[in-house]
């Protein structure tokens, strides 16, 4: 067989049995026959998926245990579901899925790093749980198989091994998705911890102190010049630390951030949360780390240390076990803090050691000998043990000996020193290094060096080439590479090299020395003004994206979010009201995709509340624009009360005749109203139309989306399914993401609206996994809310609640009233299952954060009035529903209503309950929102049966019961007790074969007789005497039968009255309409439908 295995980059699957020698143990027969049930059917399993095995490997994981080899990811992901799926009780499987290169070491034996790392995979795994390395998921995330979805679990560190991995699990419906944390989770990669591509060397004792200062302060500064290696000490503590910090370690770089009031944002995105307008920064990060124990790292304070010592002093005082750990060139100053000061490598070990180690990274032969030796330690010593200083003269070993880098130190100190008599001496020594490492430079080198201080938070080759070039050519595009490699080899720049693109930057000690050169060169001004030109260019690409680059354009202005922000700044400093308006409009794609709705707000509201705009030459298109995508953001965080904003862009697009403006306007103003579908309805018809007009799929994308939105809340599961429906097949041709997940959401809940709950549930779960992968949280929340409610109304009550809480925990990085939304499905999942107490508080804790906003309630949900009914607070649950009515709309009116109608029949008010129930029937009819009937229905076969109409209640109730069985929408819990009464009190009446005939009867009728039937002898008040709107509901349904063709007593039969009664009807029809025969009567009602 070896023959056939592949040997090169595979997906492997690795599987175990779980607690196999208690298996063995306690049930040795059955698991016996399990595994022989197993081996039997493994080889054809993993052939049938196009893989190979099961074969042989070098990390044995126990009996049952094997490794199997496959060609395409997505087979070994379907594989992976159909052997968890099998029957092979009593056993359960570890499964781990990672793709990586392999080799034979032997015939039929495969080894390697990629299988090592997926053992260590599996044995995070729990029993039954299917997990995935980062590397297969980036793989198949676009095209997994049927009905399978990935959940995000974090990044973990693997036994053993120095990489951490990101992982996910595998779902699917059948399997069991619930799991506790993975296994020997308690050992969390640290977040945001900047790659190391050298070896940290030395400082053993020091790392040791400064961790036993941690476990007894909560606020520990490294303090030291420039150079002294502050950055990569704090970054080793981070990482030796993290095993021993439950709630898990965030490494913070505040080396690009220039402005104290971005400071608090930068920390908020390096834990990877969202702007929550509304609430500040503080108080979110404060929200996220509660209780846990965490530790923070905040690198490079000195250039904000008011902003750091707020930051530090708020966060200590509200999170009890937060340690923070900080670097600066000068301490913090809040209360608590102990300041170390960190110092340098001891010379005659630790530097000569890091001089050796980074000498042979630049040349791999070097070796220190006997005539060497005494040279090297002199270097070290004279650059005071400093590691940034060491590594600096380290990379000249490429092009210099020894002696000629001593030589050069030399000449360099003896400048400084009468140059810089008056600094301090660690500031002179490693302004020595530096600027020796400088002077080695040529002419050109230098030049580039200096300008790329301009960067914040790095640059790629074409920013580099683009603001620190002198011309198109290009030659001089080689050379600026060619440049920048050298100044790399120097160790004057870092290069991270990752799958996409190879970024650069500088160390803050080194970028402060080349800004120092830049503006004594008197060209500061001109690179700066480059700089925001690139990036104001950067960020115009994403108003003209094309079909395929839209996703990787705001993953790029993403990772530029620092050198946008300095360019931000330049237009601010330079009165360029107008091109910083342009550059934040422009970001709106970011503002809105990636959580950063309050830092697009802080950036209009800047520029828009200067005095300077209103001297400022702003032109009225960039005005227009500027007010509408601002009027946009607060309509996302749910500020409503930015219309005027809006319909001033409007007028300013129309005064000026710009379509395109005005789509832009309108979609703004239909945002802001999107509670509202009455007064969203005109703005959005308007844009949509405008858009089809000037070709443009990306506005009519969004605009679309916000209609879809706003018809869910308006209970319009039509408009919803055709907005959506339209909008994600415009969003998928485009490769619009964001769009295509909103989109599928809303079209998740019009199918849920419409009763079509297997289709819905499947277009959550896919919303789901695809905001898992994007890091969506605004979806990740979105998606676990609208499957919690519908696997309710399915009666999966275990997996609602499941869902909700995962909900409530996303809500957690987003806004209060997401929270509240969240409680509410809380509320709703337990309502089904029967647990009052669990409703009551879910819905309380809704109440507290939504009751200020009525639209926010009433479009949730929050089944206050449905609990105060099972309680039996009838006065307390009218009042509930009465509001729920005045505030709803469409599905949303029928449910409500439906409600209000079982609480009258709980107070003996049947005709107010039937008036709402034929209320609530007519909206369901109008929209087809199906998912409401069989409880409507039954609300009416209860009031049949109150008045003694016994036969219609039967028929009614077994109409409901096969509309329901047919929808799967389940009646809840709350309800049973009632229902079986009542239909016990017919079979009672009835007796069991007039009963069980009536319910046939009723069983045999399709939805729409159903309605018609229920509908029937309910005519209209004050109905004219003849003509066709004199006709009741019962004789409508005679005519249509008529024209139909059908004989008297099949009409009879038809709508369970005597064919006395269908002659009677007939008779009062001639009357009414003027007509004498059979005939005219028959060609009448066809023509009328």
């Amino acid at each position: 067989m070896s023959e056939f295995l592949p040997t090169r980059t595979v997906t492997l699957l690795l599987a175990r049995v779980a607690d196999s020698t208690q298996l063995w143990q306690t049930q040795p027969k059955a698991t016996a026959a399990a595994l022989e049930r197993l081996d039997l059917s493994l080889s054809n399993m993993i052939a049938v998926h196009d893989g190979v095995g099961p074969v042989n490997h070098h990390d044995e994981q126990g009996p049952g245990g094997f490794l199997a080899i496959f060609t395409r990811a997505a087979d070994a992901l379907a594989f992976a579901v159909e052997l968890q799926r099998a029957p092979l009780a009593p056993i359960q499987l570890h499964v781990a899925v990672h793709t990586g290169e392999v080799h034979e070491s032997e015939p039929g034996t495969y080894v390697g790093p990629a299988v090592t790392r997926a053992a260590r995979l599996g044995d995070l795994a729990h029993p039954g749980q299917i997990v995935v390395s980062g590397t297969t998921h980036d793989l198949v995330v676009d095209r997994l198989p049927a009905d399978v979805w990935l959940t995000d679990l974090g990044t973990h560190q693997l036994r053993e091994l120095p990489r951490p991995e990101r992982i996910a699990q595998l779902c699917h419906p059948d399997l069991r998705v619930g799991f506790p944390p993975l296994h020997g989770t308690n050992d969390p990669a640290p977040h945001g911890l900047p790659s190391q591509l050298t070896r940290f060397v030395g400082r053993a004792a020091q790392i040791n102190d400064v961790r036993k200062f941690l476990a007894d302060n909560r606020l520990v500064t490294l303090a030291g010049a420039g150079g002294v290696g502050k950055t990569r000490l704090a970054a080793q503590i981070a990482e030796q630390t993290a095993p021993e910090v439950g709630g898990g370690v965030w490494f913070v770089d505040l080396a690009p951030v220039s402005d104290p009031e971005v400071m608090p944002l930068a920390v908020l995105r390096a834990f990877g949360l969202p702007d929550q307008p509304g609430r500040s920064a503080i108080d979110t990060l404060v929200r996220f780390i509660g209780d846990r124990d965490v530790l923070v790292v905040l690198d490079n304070c000195e250039h904000l240390i008011a902003a750091c010592a707020a930051l530090t002093a708020e966060l200590l005082g509200a999170c009890p076990q937060l340690t923070i750990l900080a670097t600066s060139r000068a301490p913090i100053g809040v209360p608590g803090e102990l300041t170390w000061r960190v110092p340098p490598l001891a010379l005659r070990d630790e530097a000569v050691e890091l001089f050796v180690d980074r000498a042979r990274l630049a040349r791999p032969d070097f070796v220190v000998t006997a005539a060497d030796a005494d040279a090297v330690t002199d270097i070290c010593g004279r650059l005071d043990g400093l590691p940034l200083g060491i590594e600096l003269a380290a990379a000249a070993v490429r092009v210099m000996s020894v002696a000629e880098i001593l030589d050069g130190l030399r000449h360099r100190f003896r400048l400084l020193t009468d140059e810089a008599a008056t600094a301090p001496h660690r500031r002179r020594t490693l302004g020595a290094s530096v600027d020796w490492s400088h002077a080695l430079l040529s002419e050109p080198e230098r030049v580039l060096f200096r300008r790329l201080a301009v960067f914040s938070g790095g640059f790629d080759i074409e920013a580099a080439r683009a603001v620190c070039g002198d011309g198109a050519a290009s030659d001089e595009h080689h050379e600026v590479f060619d440049r920048l490699t050298r100044l790399v080899d120097k160790s004057l720049v870092a290069a991270e090299i990752s799958a996409s693109t190879t970024r650069y930057s500088m160390l803050e000690t080194v970028r402060h020395y080349a800004m120092r050169k830049l503006k004594a060169s008197g060209e500061a001004d001109e690179i700066r003004t480059r700089h925001r030109d690139h990036y104001t260019r950067i960020a115009a690409l994403l108003d003209s994206p094309t079909d395929t680059d839209h996703q990787r354009r705001i993953e790029q202005v993403e990772n530029e979010i620092d050198n946008l922000r300095t360019a931000f700044a330049c237009c601010r400093e330079s009165d360029d009201i107008e091109r910083a308006l342009e550059l934040t409009s422009s970001l709106q794609p970011l503002w809105l995709t990636r959580g950063r709705i309050h830092e697009g707000l802080a950036w209009f509201d800047a520029v828009l509340t200067e005095e300077k705009l209103h001297q400022a030459d702003v032109s009225a298109v960039v005005r227009g624009r500027a007010l509408a995508d601002k009027a946009v953001l607060d309509a996302s965080r749910n500020t409503p009360d930015n219309l005027g904003q809006a319909q001033r862009a409007v007028a300013i697009a129309r005064e000026i005749d710009d379509p395109a403006l005005l789509a832009r306007a309108l979609t703004a103003c239909g945002a802001i109203s999107s509670y509202s579908a009455e007064a969203a309805s005109p703005y959005l018809a308007e844009a949509i139309g405008i858009a089809r007009r000037l070709g443009d799929r990306w506005r009519l994308t969004q605009i679309l989306t916000w209609q879809a939105y706003g018809a869910f809340y308006a209970g319009d599961p039509i408009t919803t399914h055709a907005a959506s429906a339209e909008g994600l097949s415009l969003a998928e041709a485009i490769g619009d993401q964001f769009h295509a997940r909103s989109c599928r959401w809303t079209l998740g809940l019009a199918q849920m609206m419409k009763g079509q709950l297997a289709q819905a549930i499947a277009e959550f779960h896919a919303v789901t996994a695809d905001a898992d992968a994007a890091h969506d949280v605004l979806f990740k929340w979105g998606s676990r809310l609208a499957l919690s409610n519908a696997l309710a109304y399915r009666g999966d009550t275990n997996a609602a609640r499941a869902a909700a809480n995962a909900s409530l925990t996303a809500a957690a990085d987003l806004w209060p009233y997401n929270e509240g939304f969240s409680y509410a499905v809380l509320a709703t999942a337990a309502l089904a299952a029967g647990d009052l107490t669990a409703a009551a508080e879910a819905s309380q804790a809704a109440q507290q954060r939504l009751g200020e906003q009525g639209e926010l309630a009433a479009a949730n949900f929050n089944p206050t009035a449905e609990i105060a009914l099972a309680r039996g607070d009838l006065i307390g649950a009218g009042r509930c529903a009465d509001q729920e009515v005045a505030l709803s709309a469409g599905w949303r009116l029928a449910r409500a209503l439906t409600t209000r109608a079982r609480i009258a029949i709980a107070k003996g008010e049947p005709d107010q309950a039937e008036r709402d129930a034929h209320k609530a029937l007519a909206c369901v009819v109008e929209h087809q929102a199906h998912s409401a009937i069989p409880d409507i229905l039954e609300c009416l076969g209860r009031l049949a049966a109150d008045t003694g109409n016994f036969r219609d209640a039967a028929r009614i109730y077994a109409v409901s019961n096969k509309i329901r069985d047919h929808l799967g929408v389940v009646r809840f819990k709350i309800y049973d007790a009632d229902y079986q009464s009542s239909v016990a009190t017919l079979v009672d009446e009835l007796g069991e074969q007039d009963f069980t005939s009536a319910w046939a009867e009723g069983a045999a009728l399709t939805l729409d007789e159903a309605v018609a039937y229920v509908r029937r002898g309910r005519g209209e008040r004050k109905r004219p005497t003849s003509g066709w709107a004199a006709l009741t509901p019962t004789e409508r349904d005679v005519v249509r039968l008529v024209a139909d063709g059908l004989a008297n007593n099949e009409i009879a039969a038809r709508l369970f009255i005597s064919r006395r009664t269908v002659q009677t009807h007939l008779t009062h029809v001639y009357a009414k309409l003027g007509i004498a025969s059979r005939v005219q009567l028959a060609h009448e009602g066809a023509s009328r439908g």
